[in-house]
């Protein structure tokens, strides 16, 4: 039998909600696979995944089943204690992957904190207190704690919160000489994003992580890969970092990891994690084992070569098709990302438009994203079927069209 809730409508949002979200007009109700029912009973395709958190879609049978008989098992004991689908998630992490030790947290600027907390402590503690500068990129994204929302390049999102935390430099991304300017024997930590994701999708160019990987070595500083977008298999890899064959010393993973429910990871080894020793940094959720029963059977479903190589497939068919949309209606430039990350870059008279992009996709049934103003993103499920795919792109193309007809 269901509950029964009181009646609530997107007009509600803006009597009871702190104002720091304009969400959508219609209220999603009920998701399926691909596909979504607001209120009203309307479907829509769902490319925007949650912001790449959906990584295998709505209410997949694999994570409900887990996230059940969890729910039916055992809930939360704190860090008091471990358990079980803590432990199974941490080995499973650490098998795949560069990394000996996981630190669990909530969220991805929880763990873009765990990752800034560790660098800096190991630097106190080898080198001695004036070793603490971050060097991150302009127009990157890390989270919204004060912390991270420093080391983040968008000073639209740190300004106004009285003084930042100090010792940290942003230089452009994709660009190794301003890199090497900036570093020195003062610098813990290099952090960058494989693919820039809220700045517009942007891949970073191979000679640039081989040559930051270079710089952080002779520096004596470490080098942190922010996959809290990247990862989990969104790019077509387990990790963007493998397909560069660029090893980091930390890497942060959080959105697609719990497939919706909240969790994030900061893998890291164990050389490095030796550091945070008991009583040095800690959350309550971290690694409960509801987050983490999930996180599991998000790892057995995806880190598989059919999901993985399925990614690189739909990316194909994404890609040939938004290029024909772009050059049949004049709106896209360059498609970019890896994977199912995908940025098209607006051009001419719709340069800045992309949050009506979005809203004109909307009205036909079809859930996209944007990635700063001028870039429309797409971070479907990975799992996404072909019916879908071809459905929510001929929605997308009469959006586009009547867009462009006026």
């Amino acid at each position: 039998m269901s509950v029964q809730h009181d009646p609530v409508q997107r007009a509600d949002f803006d009597q009871v909600m702190v104002p720091n979200y304009s969400p959508a007009a219609f209220v999603p109700v009920r998701g399926l696979g691909s596909r979504v029912w607001d209120q009203s009973g309307r479907e829509l395709v769902d490319f925007a995944g949650g912001i790449a958190v959906n990584v295998l879609g709505h209410c997949h049978p694999a994570l409900v089943k887990a996230l059940t008989e969890q729910a039916n098992t055992l809930w939360h004991v704190s860090n008091v204690f471990t358990n079980e689908p803590t432990l199974r998630l941490a080995k499973k992490l650490v098998d795949a992957t560069f990394a000996d030790r996981v630190f669990f947290c909530n969220s991805g600027a929880e763990a873009n904190e765990a990752a800034f907390k560790l660098a800096r402590r190991v630097a106190h503690d080898r080198f001695g207190p004036e070793k603490y500068e971050i060097i991150s990129a302009i127009n990157s994204f890390h989270g919204r704690t004060l912390f991270t929302v420093s080391v983040g390049g968008q000073p639209k999102y740190s300004d106004g919160f009285g003084p930042k935390i100090q010792g940290i430099t942003h230089v452009p991304y994709n660009d190794l000489d301003a890199l090497k300017a900036a570093i020195s024997d003062k610098t813990c930590a290099v952090v960058l994003e494989p693919i820039q994701g809220e700045s517009g999708v942007l891949p970073a160019q191979q000679a640039y992580l081989e040559g930051a990987r270079k710089l952080c070595d002779e520096h004596n500083a470490l080098l942190i890969f922010d996959e809290v977008q990247s990862g989990m298999g969104r790019t077509g890899d387990l990790f963007a970092y493998m397909h560069h064959n660029v090893v980091p010393d930390i890497l942060s993973s959080a959105k697609s990891l719990g497939g919706g429910f909240p969790i994030a990871a900061m893998l890291t080894t164990d050389d490095l994690a030796k550091h945070l020793a008991v009583g040095t940094h800690g959350t309550t959720y971290g690694g409960n084992p509801l987050a983490c029963a999930v996180g599991e059977a998000v790892m057995d479903v995806i880190n598989t070569p059919a999901v993985l190589d399925g990614v690189k497939a739909k990316h194909e068919q994404f890609k040939t098709r938004l290029q024909a949309i772009g050059e049949k209606y004049g709106i896209f430039g360059e498609i970019r990302g890896r994977g199912l990350l995908i940025g098209c870059q607006l051009v001419g008279a719709w340069v800045g438009k992309a949050k009506t992009v979005l809203d004109a996709a909307a009205a036909e049934g079809v859930m996209v994203l944007q990635a700063s103003p001028d870039v429309v993103r797409f971070a479907p499920s990975l799992v996404v079927e072909d019916v879908d795919i071809n459905e929510g792109l001929d929605r997308f193309e009469r959006a586009v069209a009547k867009l462009v007809q006026g």
